[in-house]
C-alpha cells in the first residue's frame, strides 16, 4: 500500500474524532446523538471505531469483493453495499446515518486502490484494519 493511500484513509478516520458537526445535524430529538457541533467519542480511536460489527461487516464485504479469483468489480454495487453499512455504522454510533456515509464515500475506492497495491490486506480483519487506520 502507498504512504499517500494510507495516509488518506487514517486522515478519513481520524477526522471522526473532530466533532459531531461533521456528520450532519445530531440532536437528541432526531437521532438520539449529541448535539451538532458536540465532541464525538469514539471510545478507543481509529482502531474501535473499524473494530465493530459494521466495521467486520465493511471486511467482509471487501474480501467478498475485492479478493484474487472474485467476479470482476461492479464498483457501483461495491459502494452502495459499502454506504449501507457506513449508514448502519453511523446509526449505531449515535450519529447522522447520512453524514457517515458522507464522511467516508471515498473509502470503498480507496479499498480499491490499497488491494490492488497489496491485496494481502484482505488476508485477515487484523491486516485490513491495519491498512485503514494503522497498527495498533
Amino acid at each position: 500500500m502507498s504512504a499517500a493511500s494510507l495516509l488518506r484513509i487514517c486522515a478519513v478516520f481520524a477526522g471522526l474524532s473532530v466533532t459531531g458537526a461533521c456528520h450532519g445535524q445530531h440532536s437528541p430529538a432526531n437521532h438520539g446523538g449529541p448535539p451538532a457541533g458536540a465532541a464525538v467519542d469514539m471510545q478507543g480511536g481509529p482502531r474501535a471505531f473499524i473494530d465493530n460489527p459494521n466495521g467486520r461487516a465493511f471486511y467482509a464485504l471487501s474480501v467478498a469483493t475485492l479478493k484474487p479469483g472474485a467476479p470482476p468489480l461492479d464498483m457501483a454495487a461495491y459502494e452502495a453495499k459499502s454506504f449501507a453499512i457506513f449508514r448502519a455504522m453511523g446509526a449505531a454510533m449515535g450519529m447522522s446515518p447520512e453524514g457517515m456515509q458522507d464522511h467516508l464515500k471515498a473509502i470503498p475506492r480507496q479499498m480499491v486502490q490499497i488491494v490492488k497495491e497489496d491485496p494481502k490486506v484482505l488476508e485477515s480483519f487484523e491486516t485490513f484494519a491495519d491498512a485503514l487506520v494503522g497498527p495498533k
